[in-house]
């Protein structure tokens, strides 16, 4: 079943726990990433330690022009991907009286927005490959449940949820399916500063998530035992909700 799998975000967190997955069960990864190249060739590194294959794939996943451009040039070079995981997103939390509208697009377009700028290209050449494959986004729990704050990003989230349902219905047929994560608080740069005590007072399981456990839902679902699982939501996230 192993193939090539392009996973956006993957110089770090949560990206690069799934991009260390993957290559262990043997998939050949494709890291794409927009700045902190350091990172991802620590990432690549990282991977070929562990005896895999990785390649650096540098664009904006936020940039339709840019997606397309890099994309294209890299199916023409080595054919179709086997999978995709949507992993790249920010935040910029405000209250939403007093959130920017540079806050709101900024937060849409990288995370909801890139889920056609990355997968619409993709779809065809996986279909035309006709060897089933594998889509996952990497949501949040705060598009499951919202969070004060984080209407931008729970707007983000729900959307991609919503856009992972209805594509895993297109694609069924074609074994490709479509699935969604969504993390809880997770160990992270984008948790660091967080009143990390007092936050785990409110979750279930009494502490944050670590990304190897983000990236152990993403493996199960590349896997041949989940063949017949699409258009799920599964949450990582000791017990929220």
């Amino acid at each position: 079943m192993a193939g090539r799998v392009l996973i956006t975000g993957a110089s770090r967190g949560i990206g690069r726990a799934i991009a260390l997955q993957l290559a262990a069960a043997g998939f050949s990864v494709a890291l794409g990433y927009r700045q902190r190249r350091e990172e991802a060739e620590s990432t690549q590194a990282m991977v070929r330690d562990l005896g895999g294959d990785a390649a650096l794939l540098p664009f904006d996943v936020a940039d339709r022009e840019v997606c397309a451009e890099a994309l294209e040039s890299d199916l023409a070079a080595n054919g179709a991907f086997f999978g995709v995981v949507c992993n790249a997103g920010v935040h910029e939390d405000a209250p939403f009286p007093g959130m920017k509208g540079e806050a709101w697009d900024r937060v849409i377009r990288t995370n909801l927005d890139s889920f056609y700028n990355v997968v619409q290209p993709l779809v065809m050449p996986m279909v035309r490959a006709h060897n089933g494959g594998r889509i996952v986004t990497i949501a949040s729990a705060s598009g499951v449940m919202g969070n004060r704050g984080q209407v931008n990003y729970s707007a983000s989230k729900a959307g991609l949820i919503g856009a992972t349902r209805s594509l895993a219905l297109e694609l069924a047929k074609r074994s490709i399916t479509v699935n969604s994560v969504a993390p809880g608080l997770i160990e992270t740069e984008m948790t660091e500063g967080l009143p990390v005590e007092e936050i785990s007072r409110w979750i279930p399981m009494q502490r944050m998530g670590k990304p190897e456990e983000v990236a152990a839902a993403v493996g199960f679902l590349f896997s041949a035992e989940a063949s017949y699982i699409t258009g799920q939501v599964i949450s990582v996230n000791g017990g929220l909700g």
